[in-house]
């Protein structure tokens, strides 16, 4: 008996990660150089670990704050003064047990049980499995291509809302596509958002990683206090904290005890050793960040001008994010071709096919690693281009 069969529909409909299955396929081969995930290759910086380690041998290893201990809370706070230039009260802030949940805890504060979200496409693809396994019907809004270019047309999201939209996702700097909104772009979506009586679910984690200087446009940047924006985050990407699954929520102070509580039924916190080392990340990580940023900007460079070089792909530099996304001309099943190119060139690349509308003819690579490692993916990579 497949007892499978019998659970709920939700939990069936539920899709396997279409880079997972390529992951799986090349995970043990030797040799390989993996640009499928959306992660660096460096371990959390020691000024992170060992505060952590500390505090985890030092016995904080009770119960604590569900919405996140206050000194995290307040560097947050000062966090969001230093870089964006906004005095946001501690009440702003909910500590959460990573960018998915609070993602996850962001979509089931905003919407119903067969509501509509609309998301941008191509997309990362935990947001619309999520949202749907919460019971939301999400809807595409694809970006314009052009010259391997990508950017929005704000009728597009325009004409996705029907009486069943409760809300907008937004994610710029965009994985896996690069594209980040422009102010006036924020400022076309925001206006949209208003006249319909949207929330947006502002997902503006690689906000610090803009090839342009500085960081990102921010819907922070033109907002006004009663605007209906929930801004989500993580550790994750800043300060190569992937594995330890801390993120935090930036919403409206009415809105965080209805926050705290959907943590309180999910996950009880985040533990304190861990929120000491989340802590040690925002307080003194600023220079830490500068220099992924730059290490990623000299990664982009060299590896897009290597795939360009062979006159056979498509692509721009992105604006944002670490991610190349690009099309290798001949290629249409970009999830056999990932699979191919592990076994023939060992590398693995994210197949475009996992990015929804859109994204279907791309292949995505994360490019935030040594240069000398990037290199070498892209010299074998564009031997395989060579030889199709």
């Amino acid at each position: 008996m497949n007892q499978a069969e019998h659970l709920s529909r939700r939990a069936i409909a539920a899709p396997e990660s279409g880079i997972v299955a390529v992951v799986n396929h090349g995970r043990l081969k030797q040799g390989l150089i993996p640009l499928w995930a959306g992660e660096g290759d460096e371990k959390t910086p020691d000024f992170i670990s060992r505060p952590a380690a500390d505090a985890l041998v030092a016995g904080e290893t009770f119960y604590t704050w569900q919405r996140g201990i206050p000194e995290l809370r307040q560097a947050l706070a000062d966090y969001y003064t230093r870089h964006f230039g906004k005095t946001l009260p501690l009440d702003a802030f909910c500590v959460t047990g990573s960018g998915m949940q609070a993602i996850k805890i962001a979509v089931e504060a905003v919407t119903d049980p067969g509501d509509e979200i609309i998301q941008i496409t191509p997309a990362w693809p935990n947001f619309s499995a999520a949202a749907g396994m919460s019971g939301s019907v999400v809807v595409s809004a694809t970006l314009d291509y052009a010259e391997g270019r990508w950017s929005i047309d704000p009728d597009r999201i325009a004409n996705a809302i029907t009486p069943r939209t409760r809300a907008l996702f937004i994610n710029t700097p965009s994985n896996p596509t690069g594209w980040t909104a422009t102010r006036e772009d924020l400022t076309a979506i925001l206006a949209l958002a208003r006249q319909h009586g949207l929330w947006i679910i502002a997902d503006e984690i690689y906000t610090r990683f803009f090839y342009a200087g500085g960081r990102a446009p921010s819907f922070l940047d033109i907002m006004d206090d009663d605007d209906r924006i929930i801004f989500v985050n993580t550790f994750s990407k800043n300060w190569s904290m992937t594995g330890w699954r801390v993120g935090w929520i930036v919403a409206p102070p009415s809105l965080i005890q209805v926050l705290e509580n959907s943590v309180q039924y999910q996950t009880s916190g985040v533990a304190q050793f861990m929120q000491k080392g989340a802590l040690a990340a925002v307080e003194h990580g600023d220079d830490y960040v500068e220099s992924q940023v730059a290490r990623a900007a000299a990664a982009r460079d060299l590896f897009c001008d290597a795939l360009t070089a062979t006159n056979r792909v498509v692509t721009q530099k992105p604006d944002g994010a670490f991610y190349a996304f690009f099309r290798i001309d001949g290629i249409t099943d970009t999830k056999a071709a990932a699979i191919d190119i592990v076994d023939r060139a060992n590398v693995g690349l994210a197949p475009g096919t996992a990015f929804g509308a859109g994204g279907g003819s791309f292949l995505r690579a994360c490019f935030l690693r040594r240069l000398d490692h990037v290199e070498e993916a892209a010299g074998r990579l564009a031997a395989y281009i060579s030889a199709l």
